[in-house]
């Protein structure tokens, strides 16, 4: 009976370490990947085929589950920062034994490596591995300033990489300007949102040695930093426009969900402007992948207009509702 009692109990605290509010950012990133896939293989028809209903499932389940498996390892290798930063995280305070937890996330990585090369699509392990081996390599860029934000996006850059490649045959050039494109908006979206993560991580990435952005230049430098990155995303969306990098047209779905992203870019800026410090800082972070997820849906109507309406929603609405589920700010 005990037995079973420290099973569930390891089972709720990995599950919590997972914090599924972020599952929403590589779900969304990588299904941006799978949509752009479909739209090929419905409006091209080269060598690309419309997936089954059971291959997409799986695709987006791996996707969603991606984030908290691999969440375990960076909190395993973030424990330093995070017993000043969060020391109530179960890791951190013992509830979750991180030798277990470690076990777990390489025997699931390891399935998902199998599932994908033997009923996916061989080269989906490439993007897969990658981003394996960056989010090890983000948890030391972070003491490189920029370098950290960098290294995350191009992490996240991943699951859209392999929401493509496991969706079904592709060929040669991989890395059209199209896909490269969509790929930097991702990487942007990204680098941004994990930008405004540490403004709550300041007291301990400083006495670690983290040298982020905002321990690099201050949390009075940062806050101007925040406003003005707001619109880095847009900037960048108005800049491949301009020289036709995708091929898709733009339509009224974009442009509506468009600019509700930007309110909500928008709207985070202004919150980490206004509270840089205390507890509000934790509890702004719900706007900020908002902001995020949403502005990945709305990349998807370029593709899949009534799908970007519906992940939108979706997103905006549960990454609140789960974010709800971690209030407490020191966890």
């Amino acid at each position: 009976m005990l037995y079973r009692a420290d099973i569930l109990n390891f089972i709720k605290q990995y599950v919590k370490s997972m914090r599924l509010y972020y599952s929403f950012v590589t779900g969304i990133a990588g299904w941006l990947g799978f949509a752009f896939y479909e739209h090929i293989a419905t409006d091209f028809r080269t060598v690309e085929i419309f997936p089954s209903a059971e291959k997409k499932a799986l695709i987006i389940s791996i996707l969603f589950l991606s984030w908290g498996i691999n969440q375990i390892v960076n909190d395993y290798l973030g424990m330093k920062e995070d017993r000043i930063n969060a020391p109530d995280r179960p890791m951190v305070s013992g509830k979750l034994n991180p030798k277990g937890a470690l076990i777990v996330s390489f025997i699931l990585m390891l399935f998902v490596l199998g599932i994908t090369y033997f009923y996916l699509e061989p080269i989906a392990i490439i993007p897969l591995a990658a981003g394996v081996l960056l989010n090890f390599i983000y948890e030391y860029s972070k003491a490189f300033g920029i370098w950290g934000n960098i290294i995350f996006g191009l992490m996240i850059t991943m699951c859209t990489a392999f929401g493509f490649l496991a969706a079904g045959p592709t060929q040669a050039p991989y890395f059209t300007q199209s896909r490269i494109a969509v790929l930097s908006v991702v990487w942007l979206m990204n680098g941004l949102m994990t930008f405004y993560t540490y403004f709550k991580d300041y007291e301990g990435d400083k006495a670690t040695g983290k040298n982020t952005i905002v321990v690099k230049y201050g949390i009075e430098r940062s806050r101007f930093i925040a406003i003005f990155s707001a619109f880095l995303p847009v900037i960048l969306f108005v800049i491949i426009n301009r020289l036709n990098l995708i091929e898709a047209p733009l339509n009224n779905t974009f442009y509506i969900l468009g600019v509700l992203t930007l309110f909500l870019e928008i709207q985070t800026g202004w919150l980490y402007f206004k509270n840089p410090e205390g507890k509000v800082t934790y509890y702004s972070l719900a706007t900020n992948f908002r902001a995020c997820t949403c502005g990945q849906a709305t990349f998807v109507s370029l593709f899949n207009q009534e799908l970007a309406l519906i992940l939108f929603l979706i997103s905006y609405i549960f990454v609140g509702f789960l974010f709800n589920f971690h209030n407490n700010s020191k966890a």
